[in-house]
């Protein structure tokens, strides 16, 4: 009789969509230099709100998605393609088959 095998470990689930947009915009307003309050203000929210988008706390609308993005020079296809490639697994994860990359990025 053979030992019974180990059941593999779950895959880590994906990340939240709120997640990696405000990652990508907070880390887009850091390489302009930018505080809070000065992106904020073009986009036409409380700095406080910035922040929980920034953080993923808050779920923002497509509306408040585009504000934030265009105050910081951003397209929402831009900004899409960025949390595109921090939705892709790394190389060394494991290469996904190319039709398979190539219908994900289109569909961004």
């Amino acid at each position: 009789m053979s030992e019974p095998t180990a059941p593999s470990p779950a895959p880590e689930p994906e990340p939240l969509w709120r997640h990696l947009v405000g990652e990508s915009l907070r880390e887009r307003r850091h390489d302009l230099g930018e505080k809070l309050t000065e992106t904020a203000g073009r986009a036409g929210v409380s700095p406080q709100y910035l922040s929980e988008i920034e953080r993923g706390v808050k779920e923002p609308s497509s509306e408040m998605i585009a504000a934030v993005a265009g105050a910081l020079g951003l397209t929402l296809v831009d900004l899409t393609l960025d949390v595109a490639e921090r939705l892709r697994p790394p190389a060394s994860a494991g290469a996904q088959p190319a039709a398979h990359r190539s219908a994900f990025a289109l569909a961004a």
